[in-house]
C-alpha cells in the first residue's frame, strides 16, 4: 500500500491549525516524521479547503507523505489528495469507492468491534476514541481493549486515535498498535516538529528493543 511503511504518524489538522499559519506548521510536522495528514475543517467553505488544500498538497508532497481530506469524497481530485478519511455518519464507503475508483485510498473511523470487523472497501481504518477529546465532543472513549481487537481482526492497516500523546502512547503500541493520529498533540505542542519526533520515536521503539534483541542472540 502507498507510502503506508512511513505513514506510521498520521495529522489531522484544520486549515489553522492551533492558531497557527498552515504551510509552516506542516513543514515542522512533517520534517519530524509525520506520514500521513488529513484536512479537517467542518466549518471551512469549499473555496477554503481548496486553498489550504494546496498547501498541504505541496508540502506532503515535498515530504513524501499521503494528503487525504475529510468527509469530502467530491474534493479529491481537485484538490489532488490521495484519498479521503470517512466516518460513520459521512458518504458511505462503497459510495466513495464508485466516485474515486481504486486508485484513491479511503479511510474510516471506527467506534466498536462490530464496525473493525465490518469495515469494507477501505484502505485504513481509524480506531477510537482511545481517551476522550475534544475534537470529538460527546464521544465515548473505547480504551485500549478496542486497539487489542483491532490488532487482532482488522484486515489492513489501522491507526489508534483520541486523544494519544508522548505520555500515553506507550499503551496502544503494548496494545498492538502500530501507527497513530493526532491532533492536539501537535497543534498544541510548542514546537510540533520535536513533538513529532518523539512521537514517532515512541511508536517505533517496540520494534528497535526487539531487533537488538535478536541482533544480540
Amino acid at each position: 500500500m502507498r507510502c503506508w511503511r512511513r505513514a506510521r504518524l498520521y495529522l489531522v489538522c484544520d486549515t489553522s491549525p492551533g492558531g497557527r499559519a498552515l504551510a509552516p506548521f506542516l513543514s515542522d510536522c512533517l520534517g519530524g516524521g509525520v506520514g500521513a495528514v488529513q484536512l479537517r475543517d467542518k466549518q471551512a467553505s469549499d473555496q477554503q479547503l481548496l486553498d489550504a488544500g494546496a498547501i498541504v498538497r505541496r508540502a506532503c508532497s515535498e515530504h513524501g507523505a499521503l494528503f487525504l481530506i475529510n468527509d469530502r469524497a467530491d474534493l479529491v481530485t481537485a484538490l489532488d489528495a490521495d484519498g479521503v478519511h470517512l466516518g460513520q455518519d459521512d458518504t458511505p464507503a462503497a459510495a466513495a469507492r464508485e466516485l474515486l475508483g481504486g486508485e484513491q485510498l479511503i479511510g474510516l473511523s471506527t467506534h466498536t468491534a462490530a464496525q473493525v470487523d465490518g469495515a469494507r472497501d477501505v484502505d485504513y481504518i481509524g480506531v477510537g476514541p482511545v481517551h476522550a477529546t475534544p475534537t470529538k465532543p460527546g464521544r465515548e472513549a473505547v480504551g485500549v481493549e478496542l486497539i487489542r481487537h483491532a490488532a487482532a481482526h482488522a484486515s489492513g492497516p489501522f491507526f489508534a486515535i483520541g486523544g494519544l500523546d508522548e505520555a500515553n502512547v506507550g499503551a496502544v503500541v503494548e496494545a498492538g498498535a502500530q501507527r497513530i493520529a493526532v491532533v492536539r498533540a501537535l497543534t498544541e505542542a510548542d514546537d510540533p516538529g520535536e513533538a513529532a519526533r518523539r512521537l514517532r520515536a515512541a511508536l517505533l521503539a517496540p520494534a528497535t528493543s526487539l531487533e537488538a534483541g535478536v541482533g544480540a542472540a
